[in-house]
């Protein structure tokens, strides 16, 4: 697993939140069971455990505009992870999250995804964040909205939500 480190500026902090990227070897302790004291009781989640086992295939994704831990600045513990998917595609990246079931509700996730996709924006040629939700996930859909993303298409099961540098602060 790649071990380098991100630079220090890559840390993102909010309200609530820190937004820090990953380290090789907290993936691997997701992987292999191995418990942190620092991590919520309920984590890593499922995609938790899918990123951390994707994270040796895409080292860039440990870079400052990869993926990360979201952290809870009261209690110090990690609830969640988010990531963007570097490198873009034609100035657009992808961005994913998820928080664990006992944080859940108390707008962690929008707060994460607001503060990553503006974040992002500022990348060298990057243009635009987007997601892709299944339809029955509302609540997932709720986020992008709480969050400034904008609904732009809908097909079959899945509808795809945008945020971009001219449309950032609406």
């Amino acid at each position: 697993m790649n071990s380098a480190l991100a630079s220090p500026h890559a840390e993102l902090t909010t309200d609530r939140l820190v937004l820090r990227p990953w380290t090789a070897a907290e993936a691997v302790a997701a992987l292999d069971g191995t418990r942190s004291p620092h991590w919520a009781d309920d984590f890593p989640a499922e995609g938790d455990r899918v990123i951390a086992g994707l994270l040796d295939q895409h080292p860039g994704w440990l870079g400052e505009h990869g993926h990360r831990l979201i952290i809870e600045r009261a209690g110090g513990l990690v609830v969640g992870s988010i990531g963007l998917f570097w490198p873009p595609n034609e100035g657009v990246l992808e961005i994913g999250y998820g928080i664990v079931a006992s944080r859940r509700g108390r707008g962690y996730a929008p707060e994460a995804t607001r503060a990553l996709a503006a974040f992002a924006l500022t990348a060298p040629g990057v243009h635009t964040v987007a997601a892709t939700v299944e339809l029955s996930n509302p609540a997932s859909a709720r986020v992008l909205e709480k969050a400034g993303f904008q609904r732009w298409s809908t097909e079959e099961n899945v509808a795809r939500f945008r945020v971009t540098k001219r449309h950032s602060h609406e």
